[in-house]
C-alpha cells in the first residue's frame, strides 16, 4: 500500500473542480451533473434512485440546494443515459457542472 503525501492541495492533484470530471485514484470516474427541478429531499432521492440503477454507478449524491448530482462509476456514463435517468425521476439535466 503506497501512501501520498499532499502538499499542494486538497486533492493532491490541483484539479479541483477544472473539468466536472475528476479520476478518482483506483475508485473510478466522479462526474458532476447540473439538474433542474430538484427543491427537496424527495426530489433527491428520486434522482438519486434512477441514477444508481446504471451500469457501473457506485455511488450517487444529489443536492437540491445546489441542483448538483454527484455520480461516481467504474468508467465514464454515457450522459444520455444519465439524462433518460433525471428525466425518469421527473427533472432535466442541465449538463455537466
Amino acid at each position: 500500500m503506497s501512501t501520498e503525501t499532499n502538499t499542494s492541495s486538497c486533492c493532491g492533484s490541483g484539479s479541483c473542480g477544472s473539468t466536472g470530471t475528476v479520476d478518482v485514484q483506483g475508485i473510478g470516474v466522479t462526474t458532476v451533473y447540473k439538474v433542474s427541478g430538484m427543491t427537496c429531499g424527495h426530489c433527491e432521492g428520486a434522482v438519486s434512485q434512477e441514477i444508481s440503477a446504471l451500469d457501473g454507478v457506485t455511488a450517487v449524491k444529489a443536492v437540491a440546494a445546489s441542483g448538483e448530482v454527484t455520480v461516481t462509476s467504474a468508467a465514464p456514463l454515457d450522459e444520455e443515459a444519465v439524462r433518460a435517468a433525471v428525466d425518469e425521476a421527473g427533472y432535466e439535466l442541465v449538463g455537466r457542472a
